[in-house]
């Protein structure tokens, strides 16, 4: 028995999974006043306020589309396929493809078939670098590997996409619709670094191979998007319970060394 299944069989976590209605509201509703405050900021020209937003848009929709993975939304499945198409237009791309890359990397964890962990291996200036790179590979990846099905929600999402950038940047010309477009674009070619050099750098050598947070006020700011450990031992759990489940954790093997992403 490894590390995971002891941990999914002596740690409570089963009543975590659920989320009730206001939750499932929340959850999928989480984004929004986000994307409106940008839009707002963007829309009088206070570009610093309006980044800012944007950030905190592309962060909430990460962890909307993160749960959308793992069918953590607490709705249909058929329902949470539509949710990552409509965020693949939001955020750009396909959010099929990169669940695609995110599931394999559960399961091949930081192995030579983890593309989704490529950047974890190089220094942290490398994966800004790699940045830009790195949508193209999980893409095209997922093309390899996805099955009839996910090809023709990723075909459908990346056809959607080519439409919407039309329309904003040919049909309508407004600016404020480029903004966001460009603000995504910088958001995307981040990731590789915000979302997987952060949470996994120098942990092979690590139980987890994963970082975490503790702090509660980095708790809060980040969404709960850093309880990375939590997320690789129990991926069912709803990402608004993973603070519950870290007490857990801590309660069941004080001794385990704890590697903080910041």
């Amino acid at each position: 028995m490894n590390i995971q299944q002891r941990l999914l069989k002596e740690v409570a976590w089963k009543d975590l999974v659920q989320l009730d209605k206001k939750a499932i509201y929340s959850e999928l509703l989480i984004s929004l006043p986000w994307l409106v405050a940008s839009f707002y900021f963007a829309y009088s020209a206070w570009y610093i306020p309006a980044l800012f937003c944007s950030f905190m848009f592309f962060l909430t929709g990460l962890r909307q589309v993160h749960n959308a993975f793992h069918f953590a939304l607490g709705i249909s499945k058929q329902s949470t396929h539509w949710a990552m198409f409509i965020l693949s237009i939001l955020m750009l791309g396909s959010m099929h493809a990169v669940q695609i890359n995110h599931l394999r990397h559960h399961q091949h964890c930081m192995q030579d078939e983890d593309v989704e962990a490529k950047s974890a291996r190089m220094k942290w200036w490398q994966a800004l670098l790699f940045g830009p790179f790195f949508p193209i590979l999980l893409h095209r990846k997922a093309f390899q590997v996805g099955t009839n099905t996910q090809k023709k929600w990723m075909i459908a999402e990346l056809f959607a996409n080519f439409l919407v950038l039309i329309t904003i940047f040919v049909v309508l010309d407004i600016t404020l619709l480029k903004y966001h477009v460009i603000a995504m674009l910088i958001g995307q070619c981040m990731t590789a670094f915000f979302a997987v050099w952060t949470v996994h750098h120098d942990t092979e050598d690590h139980i987890y191979m994963a970082r975490t947070v503790r702090h509660e006020l980095k708790r809060v700011v980040t969404y709960n998007m850093f309880y990375h450990v939590e997320h690789h031992l129990f991926p069912a759990v709803p990402t608004r319970h993973l603070h519950i489940l870290a007490k857990r954790l801590d309660q069941y093997d004080p001794s385990v060394e704890i590697r903080e992403v910041f």
